[in-house]
């Protein structure tokens, strides 16, 4: 009854450690091409470095589509416009600063809204475009460029703002607003790949 017992878990071993190998040669073919495609599409970036390493995570979503890699753009700009945001209030709540400090950083937080906003619609939009004819695509696309162009001129003006700061408050600030420029420079750079594309 031992060796029977024996035998069958031996099997069983041999079974699972056969569709892991198995699972393995079919799918790092596909990882590897999805990883390619976005290392590519990366190339249309400004920051190609920051567009690269925020977007691998969601190369299981991505896989090879221009419109899926524009959206989770799009969601990486949100969620870091999010944090950001977040990190301001509770800064301006927790900090002791001075009156010259607090207008800039209230402005900061005023247009952080407004991009979380915009990014927001935009997410939205690239959502529901799938299957649309080609005039109502240019149309979402259109609205999607020019609400995310706008995110990114916030986020600029926020940094402009920034200069009559200085020290800490000032590079913890501008740390994580650059950031959030850069990812929201990309995005529009995607987007405007996909319209690219699609025209072709």
């Amino acid at each position: 009854m031992a060796r029977i017992a024996n035998l069958l878990l031996a099997l069983s071993v041999l079974c699972i450690t056969g569709m892991a190998k198995a699972g393995t040669i079919t799918e790092l073919p596909s990882h590897n091409g999805d990883s390619i495609f976005i290392e590519t599409s990366c190339k249309s970036t400004r920051y190609r470095t920051v567009c690269v390493q925020s977007l691998l995570p969601y190369a299981y979503k991505i896989q090879r589509s221009p419109l899926q890699m524009a959206l989770e753009a799009l969601s990486v700009s949100l969620s870091r416009t999010k944090s950001a945001d977040s990190f301001v209030s509770n800064l301006v709540k927790h900090k002791d600063l001075k009156p010259r400090e607090q207008q800039p950083i209230d402005d900061c937080l005023k247009l952080m809204g407004d991009s979380i906003d915009r990014l927001s619609k935009s997410v939205q939009e690239l959502r529901g475009i799938s299957g649309a004819n080609d005039r109502d695509f240019l149309w979402h696309i259109s609205n999607v460029q020019t609400w995310v162009s706008a995110a990114l001129t916030d986020d600029d003006t926020c940094l402009d703002g920034l200069a009559a700061l200085d020290g800490e408050v000032k590079d913890s600030i501008r740390t994580r607003v650059s950031n959030v420029a850069e990812v929201t420079s990309n995005a529009l750079a995607l987007v405007n790949q996909l319209a690219k594309t699609h025209l072709e």
